[in-house]
């Protein structure tokens, strides 16, 4: 398959890091920020900074002002619907704070002209900068600033009491700074430090939380601009509500739009003219949407935590069903309970999956930080070369074994070496069609070399007796190591030869009976 083609020139994006249930914290930076070279270029090839004036979205400062911003599209979208709503006469106080808000945010139109940006097709930081204009120019540049003009500061240059619903409707258009906030929760959830059903949830709390407020103020307005106050669902139990305080006639505004989104409807407010029940209407339709949004969406989260769970049960169920409809004996049957039991554990561990996306050479790096030290303490590689141990460790394999849990049989085909690292085996053996316990084997031992180095049949059978952690080595691939390192090959052979022989001569002094002789002939080489 030919390479993709791509400029060499410039910079590819950063690749965002997925992981839809991962809260891991790191003490270093985070690397999902960092600019990736398209693929065939040198450091040579890389330009070392961007073009001068230019400022790179990936800057730390620059970062720490677009939060800046987003706090401030926070306060634009709850005070803009309480203007829009309940300021009546628009009094000059709040709007100073409105005019400095609007200043940042000209400020930020002017240095996005200075900002490179990532391009849709090639996936490369262009840095041209009448790219930058022409691209900003031609999509959100007439949206942010009519999202940012002063209507209100030059309303007050004609008339200072101006209160029409045009320059109400002009003022409204600040809330389109609120898709800032929704590319903030999209950056948010691919963001490995933090934890995605958080941030899922917060964003739900966030859009659920924003549609009360604007709900209820625009009931109030429609209210407060009806021509018989008395005739509005707040007039009817609040003549002169206009007179009351601002917070007692925001609160009311929530009071309604609460129970109306939830449909408990007391009864105590309710629309009293046309434009409130037309209202009423519209407001309940997009509840219906916004209801099924903020339930599929929980459903998501709930099922993905839960499907793990509902798996593994059904696979017991599975499980013992098989057993009980092949009448497998009582052994059998928990020895498969237990291994999905562990397997289900494990899963949740993720360790394999995590090595398998890793290069080869960092999965190695991880083995011998892991399995070097128990390996190499092992009596058959002793006095073999560290090279050799650590050819051997990058190609083994660690598992887990549930409590009485065979690990392998006797009479097997050679095919793996085992080492156990933690927990503890019975070696067992068949004599006279009675299973026996002919050791044990502890922690940093080997399981099965003598059929492996013996290119024989296991001549015993390994049953786990707690949790086990134990290590694995194809045949094969052992030999072909040996193979290449033929001096520590013979050493291997060596230390097996001494070992076995040591065995035979305890085993002959502690059993004088006619089953020697059997055991010899499985042991012999």
């Amino acid at each position: 398959m030919a390479c993709p083609s791509f400029r060499t020139s410039s910079w590819a994006p950063r690749l965002p890091c997925v992981d839809g249930d991962s809260s891991t914290r790191f003490r270093g930076r985070n690397l999902s920020g960092d600019l990736l070279p398209s693929l065939g270029a040198t450091t040579t090839q890389q330009p070392p900074k961007l073009r001068r004036h230019l400022v790179s979205p990936y800057d730390p400062r620059y970062k720490v002002w677009e939060v800046f911003l987003i706090l401030l599209v926070v306060y634009s979208a709850w005070i803009c619907p309480l203007e829009f709503a309940f300021l009546r006469y628009l009094p000059r106080a709040p709007f100073i704070v409105d005019d400095v808000v609007n200043g940042f945010f000209a400020v930020d139109i002017v240095l996005t002209f200075f900002v490179p940006y990532v391009d849709s097709k090639s996936y490369l930081l262009v840095d041209d900068p009448k790219k930058i204009a022409v691209r900003y120019l031609s999509s959100w540049f007439a949206f942010d600033v009519c999202s940012t003009f002063p209507f209100h500061s030059i309303s007050l240059l004609f008339n200072r009491h101006e209160h029409s619903l045009g320059l109400k409707f002009l003022n409204a258009l600040r809330l389109w700074r609120l898709r800032r906030v929704s590319s903030l929760f999209a950056r948010l959830e691919k963001d490995i430090r933090f934890n995605y059903a958080v941030i899922r949830c917060t964003k739900l709390i966030s859009v659920t939380l924003f549609a009360i407020h604007c709900a209820g103020c625009i009931n109030y307005l429609i209210a407060d601009r009806y021509p018989d106050p008395r005739r509005t669902w707040i007039g009817a139990s609040m003549p002169d509500f206009r007179e009351a305080g601002l917070w007692v006639r925001y609160v009311t505004s929530l009071y309604w739009s609460i129970t109306t989104m939830t449909t408990t409807g007391y009864g105590d407010l309710h629309a009293e003219n046309t434009r409130e029940m037309l209202f009423g209407i519209a407001y309940m339709l997009f509840n219906l949407w916004l209801t099924a949004y903020l339930i599929g969406n929980m459903t998501n989260l709930v099922v993905h935590s839960t499907s793990r769970t509902r798996d593994f049960r059904d696979m017991v169920q599975a499980a013992s069903e098989f057993a009980a409809r092949n009448q497998l004996p009582q052994q059998i049957e928990e020895q498969m309970l237990n291994h999905i039991c562990l397997r289900f554990r494990t899963e949740g561990l993720k360790q394999q999956e995590t090595l398998e996306i890793l290069p080869k050479a960092m999965r190695a790096s991880i083995s011998l930080c892991l399995f070097f030290p128990v390996v190499h303490g092992s009596y058959l590689f002793k006095g073999v070369s560290s090279g050799f141990i650590q050819q051997l460790v990058t190609e083994m394999q660690a598992e887990y074994f549930a409590t009485k849990e065979d690990v392998m049989l006797q009479n097997d085909k050679p095919s793996d070496l085992h080492l156990l690292v933690s927990g503890a085996v019975d070696v067992l053996a068949f004599l006279d069609g009675t299973e026996q316990i002919y050791g044990k084997a502890a922690e940093g031992e080997l399981l099965g070399e003598t059929g492996v180095m013996s290119n024989k049949p296991q001549p015993f059978t390994f049953r786990t007796t707690k949790l086990s952690q134990i290590l694995r080595i194809s045949r094969s691939k052992l030999m072909d190591i040996m193979q290449e390192n033929r001096e520590d090959g013979q050493i291997i052979r060596s230390n097996f030869q001494q070992k076995l022989r040591m065995e035979q001569r305890l085993y002959i002094a502690t059993h004088q009976d006619d089953r020697v002789g059997a055991f010899e002939q499985r042991l012999d080489p």
